[in-house]
């Protein structure tokens, strides 16, 4: 058997692992258009995405970085080509051509090609200076671009979670850090009005500047290096850096003009394969279901890349394993302040009952949103020590009726759960996604 996986981050790792579970004898060979980086004479081959930030912010270094060493892959008889780009698929022949036409047939096929920055449209976006922020390179461009040019000054374009982790990593550079965010407040894909003022408040405080409702519409260079941004409001911003990140987009280049069906991404069925027989797709670049919407769509967030590479080597490789669903959820530090936001975090219509604590003195934000007395989604903001109970609610979708009075309570916790439920949390017979 041949497989052939595209990609060489959380979705395809996590593929081969479940392929060789089963399969110990067929051939794998892995693509990826990263390249492999030396450190200190040894190779690096993959890394952890989520800790891109805290490299460019010199709070961990690049030995630091893989998940993975390089005995992973010829222990499980790898065959990996690095620095070289998919770039069609013959669907008849079953084939993958790389970039210099070379050829791979295969007999199943793994698309985790992951996500593609969302680039707007922006006078000067080509001028030096300007980076995106999804990848090692990146922060490592960054990096040179910050250490050659004596940067001072920088704006990030998008207060979502890519773009404060940015502005984290460069404040912690002493640099002066000015978000430009178009939404009404940081993280209002995932945070209310509360949780996003905390967040806010807490980059106030750290020197960081934040102008919201507006956007950037030009930059502004000299000698073809960035040296400000003008908004849509005419205002001017000095700054010799620009990050944009103003989103992420699966990235579906390759099954374009393919039988291949995508909506925003590639879109799989229970078992994550597409709609042509063999090619699966996992992680970013894929559609699969959303537990609490009871639909598919993307979620571009590391566990589910894992979960979904997983099953789908499982499949690939003969063993029948349906994929149960995910649902959008972060877990993540900013300013010092940890936070977590699970599911439904900001409803919209009828039939939700909502149930929040806040105290901005002390920065602390706890929220809980039900619906038809389920848990739907959950923030918490400083004290986040029970989240895992709320999202096992969320997950296994409990009936919350004859406890939810004590969901906020100080001492809520597994005693306060339905004797049954404790149970099968006891028994691990809890579906863990």
């Amino acid at each position: 058997m041949r497989y052939v996986l595209i990609g060489n981050s959380a979705g395809g790792i996590a593929a081969i692992e479940a392929i060789r579970e089963c399969d110990k004898k067929g051939e794998i060979t892995v693509i990826s258009d990263e390249p492999r980086i030396f450190v200190r004479g040894k190779p690096h081959i993959n890394y952890s995405r989520p800790l891109i930030s805290y490299l460019l912010g010199e709070k961990v270094t690049l030995d630091k970085m893989p998940y993975r060493g390089e005995d992973f892959y010829k222990d499980n008889r790898v065959e990996l080509i690095l620095n070289r780009k998919a770039t069609k698929l013959n669907l008849k022949k079953k084939e993958v051509v790389l970039a210099g036409d070379r050829k791979l047939p295969f007999d199943k096929l793994l698309i985790a090609a992951g996500g593609m920055p969302v680039i707007p449209e922006i006078k000067g976006l080509n001028s030096g200076g300007v980076f995106t922020f999804t990848r090692l390179a990146d922060a490592r461009n960054i990096k040179n671009y910050i250490r050659t040019n004596k940067v001072k000054e920088a704006v990030v374009v998008g207060g979502g979670l890519i773009g404060l982790k940015a502005t984290e990593a460069l404040m912690e550079l002493k640099i002066k850090v000015v978000i430009v965010e178009l939404a009404d407040r940081v993280l209002s894909a995932t945070f209310d009005k509360k949780a996003s003022s905390i967040i806010e408040n807490a980059l106030g405080r750290k020197g960081c500047e934040l102008i919201t409702n507006n956007t950037v519409v030009e930059i502004k260079g000299k000698n073809k290096r960035a040296e400000g941004v003008i908004l849509k409001d005419g205002k001017k911003i000095s700054a010799s850096l620009v990050i944009v990140a103003v989103g992420v987009r699966p990235n579906i280049e390759l099954v374009k003009n393919t039988p291949i069906k995508t909506n925003k991404g590639i879109l799989v069925d229970a078992f994550l394969q597409t709609n042509i027989k063999d090619i699966y797709a996992a992680g970013d670049c894929c559609e699969a279901e959303d537990l609490l919407l009871e639909m598919k769509r993307p979620i571009a967030i590391w566990p589910a890349a894992v979960r979904q590479g997983k099953i789908a080597g499982f499949n690939m490789a003969g063993a029948r394993k349906e994929y149960p669903g995910s649902f959008a959820m972060n877990s993540v530090e900013l300013c010092g302040i940890p936070t977590i936001s699970v599911g439904e975090t900001y409803p919209e219509g009828k039939g939700y009952q909502v149930l929040e604590c806040f105290d901005q003195k002390n920065s602390v934000y706890k929220k809980i949103v039900l619906k038809n007395n389920k848990v739907v989604g959950a923030i918490f903001v400083s004290d986040i020590e029970r989240a895992g109970i709320y999202t096992g609610l969320i997950k296994d979708k409990v009936d919350a009726a004859s406890f939810k009075e004590h969901l906020l309570k100080e001492d809520f916790g597994l005693i306060s759960l339905p004797k049954e439920y404790r149970k099968h949390l006891v028994a691990g017979e809890v579906a863990v996604i």
